[in-house]
């Protein structure tokens, strides 16, 4: 089936929410990928943060084989040993001591936003039950979710919007004190905004939010569907920003490729989710949690992060330099393998012509470009990216002396 048919198939039986690049990807291996024509490219996407063993990892391929022929999947009604152990390794590992599983990081966040309206509700009455978010925020498509995502183009169409939400600027603590009321149960955010363009919150500002919640008994809830799982450097963003959430949600990177997510948090609040209170058909079963604890297994063995560490920091300069040679980079900005360019020219045509030079990147907005690798990139990969955007922003520039002569 030659790409066009599968172009024609998607057109007439797919709906058509998805700007979707025109290739038709068959297989992958570490950071490659190759499409229908067998043409290779290198990608820098990588499911969007999600493939962060890159393609085809061997330790990750095993666990969900062995676990296919084994046991796919049992309802929730009865214990599985692979879910008390992904459960098990999530809580040594973390500030949490519980875990709720699901399907998809919306899911995760959905559960936290459950989580924080029972406790506010069982511990300070049924007033108390507004969530302050982050304008540029992305926390999912879900009605409550997209209703917690401070970005209007996400919500246009679906309104009227869940209530019990309320927006402030991204790194602004003035904002948020001047925001909390009686109402307020939780403050909710990434700590770096991934759709929104890439912004890394501010030791300080998270510090403060940290003593405010403390202070007044407001949950804090990270959403590291994005940042979590080794993307900067460390198993989850927050430890290297010095705070700890009392909520925490996963999901992108958790499974390496397999649809699984997850809501943490501290034995205090999780009491509150009793028999009833929530479910998932799909959450925690055995195929996902099993391909979830091969890549937990690969990470905590140190060599993964150790390598995502360097490779973020050799990633931050390699952008960092390209920024300085060409007057189209306005600025560079992330933390380990989850890295933004924003430019002065249109996002997507770079990366329409990235995707011609056989490099895949992604375009949040009009203007960034979002690098999300697998954790296993190589340097000499990195190399070809920054090569990649120093002959497109050189053409650019000569094209435009072309057109002023």
């Amino acid at each position: 089936m030659p790409t066009e048919e599968v172009k024609d198939g998607a057109a007439r039986c797919l709906m058509q929410t998805y700007a979707r690049q025109p290739i038709s990807i068959v297989r992958g291996l570490g950071s490659k990928v190759y499409d229908m024509e067998g043409r290779e490219y290198v990608d820098f996407v990588g499911g969007i943060a999600v493939n962060i063993l890159g393609h085809g990892h061997p330790d990750l391929v095993q666990a969900i084989q062995r676990q296919a022929a084994q046991l796919i999947h049992v309802s929730n009604l009865y214990y599985t040993e692979p879910q008390v152990k992904l459960a098990q390794t999530l809580v040594d590992h973390s500030f949490a001591d519980k875990v709720f599983f699901c399907n998809s990081g919306a899911e995760a966040n959905e559960a936290a936003i459950k989580l924080a309206r029972r406790y506010n509700h069982e511990k300070h009455g049924a007033g108390r039950y507004e969530i302050i978010t982050m304008k540029n925020s992305f926390h999912g498509r879900t009605l409550a979710t997209i209703a917690a995502t401070g970005q209007e183009k996400v919500q246009k169409g679906f309104e009227p919007l869940m209530p019990g939400f309320a927006y402030v600027p991204f790194n602004d603590f003035g904002a948020i004190e001047s925001m909390v009321s009686e109402k307020t149960a939780a403050i909710m955010l990434e700590p770096i905004q991934g759709e929104g363009g890439v912004h890394v919150a501010d030791r300080e500002y998270l510090k403060n939010l940290r003593e405010l919640c403390t202070q007044k008994d407001i949950l804090l809830i990270f959403d590291e569907v994005q940042t979590g799982m080794g993307r900067t450097g460390t198993l989850f963003a927050y430890e290297q920003l010095g705070v700890e959430p009392d909520i925490m949600t996963l999901a992108k990177g958790l499974g390496g490729g397999m649809p699984i997510g997850a809501c943490l948090a501290k034995e205090s609040v999780a009491v509150v989710f009793t028999p009833g209170t929530h479910a998932s058909t799909f959450g925690g079963n055995p195929l996902a949690c099993a391909a979830a604890l091969a890549v937990c297994r690969v990470l905590l063995e140190g060599r993964v992060l150790d390598h995502a560490k360097r490779m973020g920091e050799y990633l931050a300069k390699g952008l960092a330099d390209c920024k300085d040679r060409h007057r189209v980079v306005r600025e560079v900005r992330g933390l380990g393998l989850l890295q933004g360019m924003e430019l002065d020219i249109d996002a997507k045509a770079v990366v329409a012509d990235c995707l011609i030079r056989g490099v895949l990147i992604n375009a949040t907005g009009e203007r960034v470009l979002r690098f999300v690798p697998p954790l296993v990139i190589t340097q000499h990969e990195i190399d070809r990216l920054i090569e990649t955007l120093t002959a497109i922003f050189n053409h650019r520039v000569m094209a435009e002396k072309d057109a002023h002569h």
